[in-house]
């Protein structure tokens, strides 16, 4: 690589041994790579994260267009966007059959220990002296024993019912909740309640607990929720390929019961920057962020109103031995000399 006079002067006048700027790599990718814009914490945080490797690290440029998660699969599949950050493998019947064409891919494993289900307040079952609050619901503990506790539940809107709350309308949880709904009896005794954001989910589930109140509802990890309240998660039958691709299907008029699929979050590329960009598959495959840590950040994210921007910047200064092991030693002294300019 061919340095300038002048900036060879500056490395030497700083007694630097390496310094590098990330426009002076060619990326390995021949048009900018654009990534799915994804809407929640944990999404917005990893493509953060993405995009500042793979800018600073591989000189590429980037870009990010927002969507729900149904067109981001589909965009990528069409190689509209080449990266999402966020991918739960094997969610959605499109991603199955996109994969299994060729036309995307799951890329590593960037947190592990990742969890989702259906969950109401400890509180409920075992109560909190502390808060004064007695346990309303101690013998729940599957979705089975739900119907039981309709009532408990109750749905202002619809008093007769008990009220679920569904996760983020455009999802593909949204689909599999509605379906479980049927699966497992209990759409003649609860509404299926969407707030429509992830937000507006967070902000029902919080104001409810605060208060003490029972509700039930979907949720998953990481998330900075998830480690801000004490939850137990209700028991639903073991995982079924077969029910699973019923609970998956919104087309499926007989969903069978079963727990969702185990998750495993990936980062999902399309097929075109798979087969020319290497370099950058080979540093995905590599991106890994401990489940402790990841929800930290989410927690700090929410709690002290941090975009996911300023969070991202934060982990590359703090924690240095996690990122420069998924990188060449050249492109982390990119990221060093990146991060040395901010």
């Amino acid at each position: 690589m061919r340095i300038s006079l002048s900036i060879l002067a500056i490395v030497t006048s700083l007694g630097m041994t390496h310094y590098t700027y990330a426009d002076e790599v060619k990326c390995p990718y021949d048009k900018p790579v654009i990534f799915a814009g994804l809407n929640w914490e944990s999404g917005m945080f990893a493509t953060e994260v993405l995009r500042f490797l793979v800018e600073k690290g591989y000189g590429c440029k980037t870009d990010a267009i927002p969507g729900n998660t149904v067109t981001m699969e589909n965009a990528l599949a069409q190689n509209d966007i080449q990266v999402t950050g966020e991918q739960w493998a094997g969610r959605s019947p499109f991603w199955r059959e996109a994969e299994k064409a060729g036309k995307v891919f799951s890329v590593g494993e960037t947190v592990k220990g990742a969890t989702e289900g259906w969950w109401v307040p400890e509180y409920l079952v075992k109560g909190d002296s502390a808060r004064g609050i007695e346990a309303k619901a101690p013998e729940l503990r599957s979705v089975t024993d739900l119907s039981r506790y309709k009532d408990l539940f109750k749905d202002p809107e619809s008093p007769d019912k008990g009220r679920f709350y569904n996760c983020p309308t455009g999802w593909t949880c949204e689909i599999v909740n509605t379906q479980k709904l049927k699966a497992y009896k209990l759409t003649d005794s609860f509404t299926n309640f969407r707030t429509g954001t992830g937000p507006a989910l967070d902000a029902a589930i919080s104001t409810a607990i605060r208060r003490g109140e029972p509700i039930v509802f979907y949720y998953w990890s990481p998330t900075p929720l998830m480690g801000r309240f004490k939850l137990i998660q209700l028991e639903e039958p073991p995982f079924s390929q077969q029910a699973w691709e019923t609970l998956s299907d919104s087309k499926n008029p007989s969903p069978l019961p079963s727990r969702s699929l185990p998750a495993k979050i990936t980062i999902g590329i399309s097929k075109d920057l798979h087969d020319q960009a290497p370099e950058l598959v080979q540093l995905f495959e590599k991106v890994q962020i401990p489940l402790p840590l990841f929800n930290n950040i989410l927690a700090e994210m929410s709690e002290k109103h941090k975009d996911a921007d300023a969070m991202s910047l934060a982990f590359f200064k703090e924690h240095r031995d996690i990122w420069s092991a998924w990188l060449s030693a050249d492109a982390a002294a990119r990221v060093d000399a990146a991060l040395n300019a901010q």
